[in-house]
């Protein structure tokens, strides 16, 4: 008869950002019996909020649903800066217990499940004095976003040896830089770009957004007036979930109405940008060739990125880079644009699960050829979620009710006495030859979306991005279908 050796934690966790402090904070909820670890590799809580440090760093989505469910957001700004996040998600941790369950400074390698003894065991190096380490688990879920934390992707640009400037990547922003009095160019288009625009332009001597090609921006107020005067009137609560509940309903709408009629849409987008250009700035470096919602949208605070072009502080310049040159850049026009820095936001390398492989008895597990389940589980995968929010909305409604999900299947699990939990897909399953991301066009997506796991053309193997379709799939359709086997 086989050793049974009792895994370390019922349930482990890589990743103690947004998504897995969520997770943790989920099972210390809904599954008090069950124990956790979670393992980052950083030295400190916030994922993403802890990486990006470069000036003006905010989220691209309301802080009303932005924020979990559970543990709602309490201030009145829209578009709240890194810290606050930063701030937030580990006040939330520490408020729920969560801090001490955490192993940080750890680098996860690979993660292979055992069928005989029906755990994992996942392989991770203590990046303080190098030694391996191993931790065995029942249940394993993935909260490493899809992007490599160690690198953003630079392209090839030529003659860049060439510049005698500071070129700089946000994903590596160097602390304490000054850029008082100096000429910067910022290369892109993209919520970064335009963050970073009229956040260093009140410092610099000119900053220049050179672009290839224009993306969508529209400008939010930065404060939430509406809540602001409800709370007059009524609980926090109240005002609270309100204002939640609208914004999720907002973002659905505009998605919805985007793709269903994408040139009136476009229409409006763009004349709200001619609205808050008022005449100065050529509209050609506003008006995209791809409709909305191809790409993510670029929400601006109180239009400062508008504002800082029309004060002269900033400019756009739409053109091909030809070489760097010693002191800027030349343009395929013949246009040179003259720089002390460069800072190159330029966009993300995707990556699966924090770079962990993964293996069934030994044998490499590809999680490229395997289709997702319910957008949480992957086919043929025991005991495994991957936590993947939304593209389209605020990553965190996906994130909470896919946690929330997994707490209902161990739950369900433990009280018909289940071991494990698998999907398997029926041969007869029409597959599509498109990714879980492919609702975006957006350049980091296309470089790697052979990387990330398949979908199917139905449910419950298609990728919906649907709140109100999602939430009655994980928290209230049948954790048995069929589709999910148990052993």
């Amino acid at each position: 008869m086989a050793n049974h050796k009792k895994p370390e934690v019922d349930v482990l966790i890589i990743g103690a950002g947004l998504s897995g402090v969520g997770a943790a904070c989920h099972l210390q909820r809904e599954c008090p019996q069950k124990t956790f670890m979670l393992i980052e590799r950083r030295k400190a809580i916030g994922g993403t909020w802890d990486l990006f440090r470069y000036p003006g760093i905010r989220s691209d989505s309301d802080m009303f649903s932005f924020g979990y469910g559970f543990r709602p957001w309490n201030e009145f700004k829209v578009l709240a800066d890194g810290a606050s996040i930063r701030d937030y998600i580990r006040n939330t941790s520490d408020t729920f217990e969560i801090t001490p369950h955490i192993r940080f400074g750890r680098k996860t390698l690979n993660a292979d499940w055992s069928a005989e003894q029906q755990c994992w065991t996942v392989s991770m190096v203590n990046e303080d004095n190098g030694e391996d380490e191993t931790v065995t688990a029942r249940f394993l879920i993935g909260c490493t976003g899809y992007y490599n934390y160690d690198k953003g992707y630079l392209p090839d640009f030529p003659g860049q040896e060439r510049f005698a400037g500071q070129c700089i990547h946000p994903q590596q922003w160097p602390e304490g830089l000054d850029y008082a009095g100096k000429k910067v160019v910022v290369i892109g288009s993209g919520a970064t770009a335009v963050t970073l625009v009229p956040a260093m332009a009140g410092e610099a001597a000119h900053v220049t957004m050179l672009q290839r090609s224009p993306s969508y921006i529209f400008s939010l107020p930065s404060q939430d007036k509406l809540s602001e005067w409800l709370e007059k009137f009524l609980p926090p609560d109240w005002v609270f979930g309100l204002a939640r509940w609208r914004n999720i309903k907002l973002q659905r709408l505009l998605y919805r109405a985007a793709k269903r009629y994408p040139n009136p849409v476009r229409r409006v987008l763009l004349g709200n940008v001619k609205r808050q250009l008022k005449g100065q700035v050529d509209m050609a470096h506003f008006s995209p060739r791809y409709m909305p919602w191809d790409e993510r949208l670029c929400a601006v605070p109180d239009g400062d990125l508008f504002n800082a072009l029309r004060e002269g502080k900033a400019s756009v310049v739409t053109d091909q880079i030809e070489t760097f040159t010693e002191t800027g850049i030349q343009l395929q026009s013949g246009r040179q644009l003259e720089a002390d820095i460069i800072v190159t936001a330029t966009g993300l390398n995707l990556q699966v699960l924090g770079g962990m492989t993964l293996s069934l008895d030994g044998a490499p597990a590809d999680v490229s050829e395997r289709l997702t389940y319910k957008g949480v589980l992957l086919e043929g995968m025991p005991n495994m979620a991957w936590i993947f929010g939304y593209t389209n909305a605020s990553w965190t409604l996906k994130a909470d009710i896919a946690s929330a999900y997994v707490c209902r299947l161990l739950n369900h699990m433990e009280l018909e006495g289940h071991g494990v939990a698998v999907p398997n897909a029926d041969d007869t399953l029409k597959r599509d030859d498109t990714s879980i991301m492919d609702a975006l066009a957006s350049g980091y997506v296309k470089r790697s979306s052979h990387k990330l796991p398949r979908q199917g053309r139905h449910h419950p193997w298609k990728v919906m991005n649907h709140y109100a379709r999602d939430r009655h799939m994980l928290l209230e359709e049948p954790v048995e279908d069929g589709a999910l086997h148990f052993y």
